[in-house]
């Protein structure tokens, strides 16, 4: 077995995205700041953000289905090439003072499609590029990638956008060129797939959800991943709004978002291990557990450093949780629904993850912060007794499919 440092194919492909994911969040964090400054309006900026999020969404099932039906190496390719373009185009049109709303909106409709294909694309090649024993270790580094990577860009696109309005896209531009060149010469075996009218699509996208639902074990850890991000993306606005109420500096609040992802990484590093020592049942139910225990102790909290020493605890052992659903989907699902696996899973996770701040935000309004903070612990308390309760989780011992 080739270790996987050694891995010429998954280690291009890894190299390649990390560069490509610094210039995605330096494009993203500059966004906003490009429409406050070109129109003075907070509402634009947000139609832009809400454009990408939204083309993600609606993409998701239609583009999962795609994936299996189409050659996945080429569907990353294509979606390198496609982004470089739109955020080429941006940057020119920046760097010539013509652009446009309608044009920004564009380019983050592109970027959410191109994402909405390319992320299935990925995950359902890595059991094709690694061995079963080594994909745990795959999806955390791949966690840890992304992780890095959007501290990393968020970090230097304020930067950028500082020297020049169109400096993040030109960098966003060249990373996706560089992803492509990495792709072009990953080898991805290709995967068997039946010739139908794209008519069928519609019946591909329906066999994909049914078979998430149908499959005991992977619809309850679909159901875990939905819950976990929902509520704590609900307890994350629930306790910015917090600490701005009790006066905690803005400095302090950034401080504690990034330990949030400095957290995510340590644990995404760790991942691997946990991963093979604890058996799921424990390695998806501790993370229930932890964030639940945790969260009450916000209240108790003024500091911003601590409540961010608060946020890398929980976000410790997320990694593990979603290494090991992740892992486990992947292992059980035969390789021509995989696509299909990987882009309903994104809708799911992606819808739970927009709908909680949007939840945490009109709880915080209606009733007071503390009160909100426990709101949302009684609910990750409830799903942490479920998951401990559930007999597919306690009796999860999954056989891997057919690659």
């Amino acid at each position: 077995m080739t270790p996987l440092g050694r891995n010429r194919n998954y280690t291009l492909l890894w190299v390649g995205q990390a560069v490509s994911e610094v210039g995605f969040s330096t494009a993203m964090i500059a966004f906003p700041l490009l429409v406050l400054a070109v129109t003075g309006s907070p509402a634009a900026s947000g139609l832009v953000l809400g454009a990408d999020a939204a083309a993600q969404l609606v993409a998701g099932l239609p583009a999962g289905a795609l994936v299996d039906r189409w050659d996945r190496k080429r569907i990353m390719l294509w979606c390198e090439a496609t982004q470089a373009t739109a955020v080429g185009s941006l940057a020119l049109a920046l760097w010539f003072d013509s652009a446009t709303i309608t044009h920004m909106v564009a380019v983050a409709v592109v970027m959410g499609v191109c994402r909405a294909l390319f992320e299935p694309a990925e995950d359902a090649s890595l059991p094709r590029l690694v061995t079963h024993e080594q994909l745990s270790t795959a999806v955390s580094l791949n966690a840890a990638r992304s992780s890095v990577g959007q501290m990393t860009g968020t970090a230097l696109g304020g930067v950028f956008f500082a020297i020049g309005r169109a400096v993040p896209f030109l960098v966003d531009t060249v990373t996706h060129i560089v992803s492509f060149t990495a792709l072009a010469f990953v080898r991805i075996p290709k995967h068997e797939v039946e010739r139908t009218p794209i008519g069928n699509i519609g019946r591909e996208m329906i066999e994909g959800l049914r078979w998430v639902w149908s499959h005991r074990h992977i619809r309850v850890t679909a159901l875990c991943a939905v819950s976990l991000n929902f509520f704590f993306n609900a307890f994350y606005i629930v306790v910015i709004v917090l600490a701005e109420s009790r006066g905690v500096p803005a400095g302090e609040i950034g401080v504690m978002a990034a330990m949030l992802g400095v957290g995510g990484v340590l644990g995404a590093l760790v991942a691997p291990a946990l991963h093979r020592r604890l058996r799921p049942h424990v390695s998806i139910t501790g993370v229930f557990w932890l964030v639940t225990l945790l969260t009450p102790l916000t209240i108790l909290v003024h500091n911003g450093y601590l409540m961010g020493a608060l946020f890398a605890g929980m976000a410790f052992l997320a990694p593990t949780a979603n290494t090991t659903i992740n892992t486990h989907q992947l292992l059980l699902t035969p390789d021509e629904l995989r696509g299909r696996l990987m882009g309903v899973m994104g809708v799911f996770v992606g819808g739970a993850a927009a709908a909680g701040p949007a939840v945490g935000g009109l709880l915080v309004e209606l009733v007071p912060g503390d009160t909100a903070v426990l709101c949302c612990a009684a609910g990750m308390a409830v799903v942490a007794l479920l998951t401990t309760l559930s007999p597919a989780l306690r009796r999860f011992t999954p056989e891997p499919a057919t690659v």
